[in-house]
């Protein structure tokens, strides 16, 4: 009973720093926020924060991690070769996606800080390095769902797969851009239906293998 409390304590401790990073980093930026400050956001010690982490980095990585998590279900359903109808499943998770990011505000939060907070100097290049992998992981897994799309004859078989990964990621990616720097001017979930329905229909026809207009 002893250890599981003081398991139940530690990860008690650490989701409030990592709630306390979040506080922080949106509020002065990445570069600007120190250990001390997320320590004194959390009402605890420095030491509790290299307690549970090394160092400002690996806050921020587990802050992202954290957000990950939930959706870790989804993508491996989604991703798998016996899937019967991989087109709808990832409009779905899509759909799921933006929802999410209109409607919960700890999930908006991080992605301000990603898009809006995380300043592009060489001390965050951690920090760009790690999301440059999230970027390759979600198109490794796309890559994957397309396929099987191609290969249950939902997709033509000319589908250039990779022209059609980057241009779902320019098109969401720069949504929820404006979306953050515009804040009120625009119907997110209206727009993101928009954009999505756009997209799936132009698979069919815009992104052949042989089309490099």
């Amino acid at each position: 009973m002893m250890a599981r409390r003081t398991k139940e304590d530690a990860q008690k401790t650490r989701e409030q720093l990592l709630d306390a990073a979040e506080m922080v980093f949106h509020h002065k930026g990445v570069s600007k926020t120190s250990l001390n400050d997320i320590a004194a956001e959390a009402g605890l010690t420095r030491g509790a924060v290299y307690w549970h982490f090394k160092n400002k980095h690996d806050v921020f990585v587990a802050m992202l991690e954290r957000q990950d998590l939930p959706l870790e279900t989804l993508h491996k359903a989604i991703e798998s070769p016996d899937e019967e109808d991989p087109l709808g499943r990832m409009s779905e998770f899509l759909r799921y996606l933006m929802r999410e990011i209109a409607n919960d505000p700890k999930r908006r939060r991080v992605f301000e800080i990603l898009f809006l907070k995380c300043e592009m100097t060489e001390e965050n290049e951690p920090l760009i390095a790690r999301h440059r992998k999230g970027f390759l992981d979600s198109s490794g897994r796309m890559r994957k769902v397309l396929a099987n799309a191609v290969g249950r004859g939902q997709l033509p078989e000319s589908l250039d797969i990779d022209r059609a990964i980057l241009h779902l990621h320019v098109q969401l990616t720069g949504l929820i851009y404006l979306w953050l720097l515009l804040p009120g001017e625009l119907n997110f979930e209206g727009e993101a239906d928009r954009v999505i329905d756009a997209y799936f229909n132009s698979l069919q026809h815009c992104f052949g293998g042989d089309d490099h207009s």
